[in-house]
């Protein structure tokens, strides 16, 4: 097939969970279909990152955008004038008549089987009328994510700025699921809630793409059994990871600290917000901003933790942490949509002093932590890693694809192709 693949960011570098997930996915797609990618790039973005998606698509085609760093006066100007704006500021924000340009430009250029539009944000972008199926690739339920900011604010300000964001984002996300000819989901939780807010509007069911993990890369090391460390791993810049880290510091962190003077936390991930930074702590809690490979922060670690009070989609940070063996705190909210079982895979608390109680345990108990490292990286080893789900993705691509195909255009689509001498166009404009 010939694939046309949109998405409001290069992939490169693999810093986020959205675009590991996207890159293990397109790299197995890669090797029987062409697929051309459009996004967005940085105007200072390294010409590595462009060159670099060759592994993943046969052509690369990118439009200059500029975004202020969250948490700056920049960022709060662009978000104001976007207020009276009827789209959620999380889709509006991608408006661009650039990169519709280029996309006509690409649509009238070549005759693509399939477009895949990844996240619910591209999609604002697209014509009205599309010359053939449409799939959109949803990694979270984004009007949930708006919700649960709404439910844990806590001044009458915001709560009121985040209950107009979920509003607009709930009636801009089922408007949008209902144009394409497929939904994929990366759960079934997120399936079972598309079906709930938006009865009616998928066309058909919502196909589910399972998280999964690199296992050769994230492979099992022992920590030190005396450690007190404890890690998060995530972009800090994404507003759930923000609200995880403070939530955590603020409620959770003091009553591990009771019990356990000698604690130390890192939190990991790129671009953190003033907020974050403010958490570092000297040597109690460190904060890295961008790393090259978080694992040697994760294999100094006793216990992974991830109270996550908001969110969507899976988070491919737990199945990281589970291949490297490591034990895992998390929330309800964190753990949604995992196939993991509570006592036995990862520890599930939501209350300040049950998620405490269960980091002390497992820094204290190491035999218990040891079960759970041994049974959360067998879990991940024996059915998830990416090249067996890769092969359900390509499955139901192709599906979709024939179907529309078949049954309005009459025309037949090759579900293999012959691979492709892989180039990347790297003009910004």
């Amino acid at each position: 097939m010939r694939i046309l693949w949109l998405k409001t960011d290069l992939l490169l570098p693999l810093d986020k969970g959205g675009k590991l997930r996207t890159w293990h996915l397109m790299r197995h797609l890669a090797r029987n279909h062409e697929i051309t990618y459009l996004a967005f790039a940085e105007p200072g973005q390294p010409e590595s990152d462009i060159t670099g998606m060759s592994e993943a698509a046969a052509r690369v085609e990118t439009v200059r955008r500029s975004e202020p760093a969250k948490g700056t006066w920049q960022f709060y100007a662009d978000a104001a004038m976007h207020l009276v704006d009827p789209l959620p500021y999380a889709v509006g924000k991608y408006r661009s008549p650039a990169f519709r340009q280029r996309l006509d430009a690409l649509l009238q250029e070549v005759e693509f089987d399939l477009i895949v539009c990844d996240f619910l944000f591209p999609a604002v972008n697209l014509p009205k009328r599309l010359p053939c199926p449409a799939v959109i690739f949803t990694h979270n339920v984004e009007s949930e994510i708006w919700r649960r900011h709404a439910e844990t604010k806590r001044g009458a300000l915001s709560k009121l700025l985040y209950a107009t964001q979920y509003g607009r984002m709930l009636r801009y996300e089922g408007r949008t699921l209902a144009r394409f000819d497929g939904v994929l989901a990366v759960s079934d939780a997120d399936r079972e809630t598309f079906d709930r807010i938006y009865p009616g509007a998928i066309r058909q069911p919502a196909h589910v793409v399972p998280t999964g993990v690199d296992t050769e890369f994230f492979t099992a090391s022992a920590s030190d059994p005396a450690s007190r460390g404890i890690v998060f791993t995530g972009s800090m810049d994404w507003l759930p990871n923000e609200d995880a880290m403070l939530f955590f510091c603020r409620d959770v962190l003091p009553l591990v600290r009771a019990e356990e003077p000698g604690v130390r936390l890192t939190i990991v991930g790129r671009a953190p917000t003033p907020a974050v930074k403010q958490l570092a702590d000297d040597d109690k809690v460190m904060v890295t901003g961008r790393v090259d490979d978080v694992r040697p922060y994760m294999r100094e670690a006793a216990v992974y933790i991830v109270p996550l009070r908001i969110g969507g989609g899976t988070r491919l940070k737990i199945f990281e942490a589970m291949a490297m063996g490591k034990a895992v705190v998390s929330t309800t909210v964190g753990a949604e949509g995992l196939p993991v079982t509570n006592g036995e895979h990862v520890w599930l608390a939501d209350e300040p002093h049950t998620f405490a109680r269960a980091v002390v345990d497992l820094l204290r108990d190491r035999d218990r932590r040891a079960r759970l490292e041994a049974a959360a990286r067998a879990l991940v080893v024996e059915k998830y890693d990416w090249s067996a789900v890769g092969g359900e993705l390509e499955s139901a691509l192709v599906r979709f694809a024939l179907r529309r195909a078949q049954g309005e255009r009459g025309v037949p689509v090759t579900a293999r192709a012959e691979p492709v001498e892989a180039r990347a166009t790297g003009q910004l404009s």
